[in-house]
C-alpha cells in the first residue's frame, strides 16, 4: 500500500488538524484525521490526544477476530482521554474533535467516523462519500427541510452533532468495504471537502501522470484556489496495482 498525507493551516492562525498514516511495525494498520475545535489550543490538543491514542491503541494489536469492537474500544478511549483533560485545565474547556479512520486489510477496509471529517473512495472512475456527516446540516437534508444544493452553503454548516471527547460516550459509525488494486482511499476535514467537489477530487486522482504525492498537492492548491478558509487535511492511501 501507498501512503501520503498533507496539513495545510489554510487561512487560520492555527492549525487544528491532525492525521496519521501506517508505521514501520504497525500490525493493525490503519489511516486516520482529525478536526480538532474548542479554541486554538483546546482544538490541537483534542485532535492530538486523538491520533496519538489511536496509535498507541492500535498500531500493536495483533489483528482481532473482532476489529469492529477493537476499533471502538479504542475511540473510546481516546474519547475519555480528551473529556479528561478538558475537565482537568480550564483552559481546554469543551474541546473536542472529529474522526474518520480506516483500518486497512488486503481485500477490505474497515472505517469509522464521529463528526464531519470525511471518506472518500476511488475505484478508478468515480469518488464516492463513504463516511456519514455527524452534523447539523446533514440531519436537516435526511429530514428533507433543505435541498443537497442548499446544504453545500447552508449557514450552519460547520455544526456537527457528535465528536470525539466532548461528552463522557461517543457513538461511531462504522462501515467496511471491499477495495482492489489501484483504489484510493481520500481522507479529509472540512476544510478540503468543503471546497472542493467529489468530481474535482476524481478528476485529480484519475490522472495518472500524477503521483500520490502530488495529487496531495494538487487537492489543496485547489482547495486554496476555491476559497477554503479553514486548516486543510488529507490523507491519501492506495491499495498497491495498476489503476484501473
Amino acid at each position: 500500500m501507498n501512503y501520503t498525507y498533507k496539513s495545510h493551516i489554510g487561512r487560520r492562525k492555527n492549525n487544528e488538524d491532525a492525521c496519521r498514516i501506517p508505521k514501520t511495525g504497525d500490525s493493525l494498520p490503519f489511516v486516520a484525521v482529525a478536526d480538532g475545535m474548542g479554541g486554538h489550543r483546546g482544538g490541537a490538543v483534542a485532535s492530538r490526544l486523538v491520533i496519538n491514542g489511536l496509535g498507541e491503541e492500535l498500531a500493536h494489536r495483533k489483528n482481532p477476530d473482532d476489529c469492529t469492537g477493537a476499533v471502538k474500544r479504542a475511540i473510546e478511549t481516546v474519547n475519555m482521554d480528551v473529556f479528561r483533560a478538558a475537565q482537568d485545565d480550564p483552559a481546554l474547556n469543551n474541546m473536542g474533535s472529529t474522526l474518520v479512520m480506516a483500518v486497512l486489510f488486503p481485500d477490505h477496509y474497515l472505517a469509522a467516523n464521529v463528526g464531519d471529517s470525511r471518506l472518500y473512495h476511488f475505484d478508478g472512475r468515480a469518488v464516492t462519500q463513504i463516511s456519514r456527516d455527524h452534523s447539523l446540516v446533514e440531519l436537516l437534508l435526511a429530514q428533507g427541510h433543505i435541498t443537497p444544493e442548499e446544504a453545500l452553503h447552508h449557514p450552519n454548516k460547520n455544526i456537527i452533532t457528535r465528536s470525539v471527547g466532548l461528552e463522557l460516550r461517543v457513538e461511531p459509525d462504522f462501515y467496511e468495504r471491499p477495495w482492489k488494486a489501484g483504489d484510493i482511499l481520500l481522507l479529509c476535514s472540512d476544510g478540503l471537502s468543503g471546497s472542493v467537489s467529489p468530481a474535482e477530487m476524481a478528476s485529480i486522482l484519475s490522472n495518472p501522470t500524477l503521483s500520490l504525492e502530488e495529487m496531495g498537492d494538487q487537492m489543496v492548491s485547489l482547495a486554496l484556489e476555491n476559497g477554503a478558509t479553514d486548516n486543510i487535511t488529507l490523507v491519501l492511501a492506495q491499495k498497491e496495482g495498476d489503476r484501473v
